[in-house]
C-alpha cells in the first residue's frame, strides 16, 4: 500500500509547487492590468463592472456585447480602451440603411487598369465598435459572423486575415425600444459576454457631471500597453490552472440550463426553451481563467466561475412563452441554477 501512495503524494507536492510557480508568474505578468484599469478610470467613472468585463474579453480573445440605454458611456469606454492599448480602432454606426459592403468592403472597377481592386471596409482594424448593432437589419448583422468566428473576411474570390488582436465590442439598445431588430441567435452566441449596464449611483453621477462641465480639458487616456503585450497575456491566461472539479462544475452549470429537471429543478423545465451550447462551457472556462488573471491569481476558484457566470450565460438561454408571461428573467433562472448546483 505504501508503494502505491508515495507517487500520489509526490504528484500532489509537484502540482502544488507548479501552481505556486505559476501563481508568481501570473502576479508578475498581470501587473499591467492595474495600470490599464487606472488609465481607463481617468475617463470612465462608476462602471467598474463594465470595464472589468471588457478586459476579460480582451484577455480571453472573446467578443463583448454591451446592453443599456443610451448615455451610459458604452461607446466612450470602448474608445478609451482602444486608446489605452494603442491599437487601430474603427467605429461603425449601425443604421437601418447600412449595407454589408459598408462593413467589410467591396470590389471597385478601375477603368484605367480594366480590373477590379479591393477597397477594404472599416472591419479591418484591431478593435471594432459596432455601435447600436441591433438598429441594422439581419443581413448586415450576419456580415459580422465570419469576421467574429473565423477572424477573416472574404471579398470576391479573395480571403483576407484580420489583424491581431481582433475584438468586436458591440453596443445594443434594449430590444423593447422602437426601431431595433433582435440579433440572430447564431450571432448572439458568438459573443463571449453580454454585459447589461445600469444607471450610475448618485455619488458617481455627481462626479460625471462635474467632470463634464469643468473648465479643465476632458481627460484623455494614454497608451499604456502594446498589442504585443495583449497577445502575450492571452497565452499566459490559458496557462492559469483549472482543477478538474472546477471543469466539472462548469459543465454541471451549463448542463442545468439544458436539462433543469435532471438536476432537481423541475420548476425551470417549462421556463427554458433552450440552454447553453458547448461554446457556453468553453467561454465560461476561458472567462473564469481571465477573471483569475485579473485578480492576480494563477488558479481558478469556484467564485471566479460564479462571478462571470451571468455575463456568459444570459444571452445563451432562451426563455419560453410561459417565462415571458410570468415576467421571469434570465438572471432569475441563472440565480436558481447557481444556488442549486453544488459548489466544489
Amino acid at each position: 500500500m505504501e508503494n502505491q501512495t508515495m507517487p500520489n503524494e509526490e504528484t500532489i507536492q509537484s502540482t502544488a509547487s507548479d501552481i505556486q510557480l505559476l501563481n508568481e508568474k501570473i502576479k508578475k505578468e498581470s501587473a499591467f492590468v492595474d495600470l490599464l484599469t487606472q488609465e481607463i478610470g481617468k475617463v470612465i467613472i462608476g462602471q467598474e463592472h463594465m470595464v472589468e468585463r471588457l478586459l476579460i474579453g480582451l484577455l480571453s480573445n472573446g467578443h463583448v456585447l454591451l446592453e443599456g440605454v443610451p448615455g451610459l458611456a458604452k461607446t466612450l469606454a470602448i474608445n478609451t480602451l482602444a486608446k489605452a492599448v494603442s491599437v487601430d480602432f474603427s467605429r461603425i454606426q449601425f443604421t437601418p440603411d447600412l449595407l454589408p459592403a459598408d462593413l467589410i468592403g467591396t470590389m471597385i472597377y478601375n477603368q484605367k487598369k480594366e480590373d477590379f481592386t479591393i477597397k477594404k471596409g472599416p472591419i479591418f482594424s484591431n478593435f471594432i465598435l459596432a455601435d447600436e448593432i441591433n438598429r441594422a437589419p439581419a443581413k448586415v448583422q450576419s456580415a459580422l459572423l465570419e469576421a467574429m468566428q473565423e477572424r477573416q473576411i472574404t471579398i470576391g474570390d479573395e480571403t483576407y486575415k484580420l489583424p491581431e488582436p481582433f475584438l468586436v465590442l458591440a453596443t445594443q439598445n434594449p430590444i423593447e425600444q422602437e426601431g431595433t431588430y433582435p440579433l440572430p441567435e447564431a450571432q448572439v452566441d458568438r459573443f463571449m459576454l453580454k454585459v447589461v449596464l445600469d444607471y450610475p449611483n448618485k455619488k458617481d453621477e455627481k462626479l460625471i457631471v462635474r467632470q463634464n462641465i469643468s473648465s479643465t480639458p476632458f481627460p484623455k487616456p494614454n497608451a499604456v500597453i502594446t498589442p504585443d503585450q495583449i497577445l502575450s497575456a492571452r497565452k499566459i491566461v490559458r496557462e492559469v490552472y483549472m482543477d478538474e472539479k472546477i471543469e466539472q462544475y462548469i459543465v454541471d452549470l451549463v448542463g442545468a440550463t439544458r436539462h433543469p429537471a435532471e438536476n432537481g429543478m423541475e420548476e425551470l423545465a417549462s421556463l427554458i426553451e433552450f440552454g447553453g451550447s458547448p461554446r457556453a462551457s468553453i467561454n465560461l472556462a476561458l472567462a473564469a481563467k481571465a477573471y483569475a488573471f485579473i485578480k492576480r491569481r494563477g488558479y481558478v476558484i469556484p467564485e471566479d466561475v460564479r462571478a462571470i457566470c451571468k455575463d456568459v450565460l444570459r444571452h445563451r438561454i432562451g426563455l419560453s412563452y410561459e417565462a415571458e408571461a410570468e415576467n421571469i428573467s434570465v438572471s432569475q433562472i441563472i440565480d436558481t441554477i447557481l444556488n442549486k448546483i453544488q459548489v466544489p
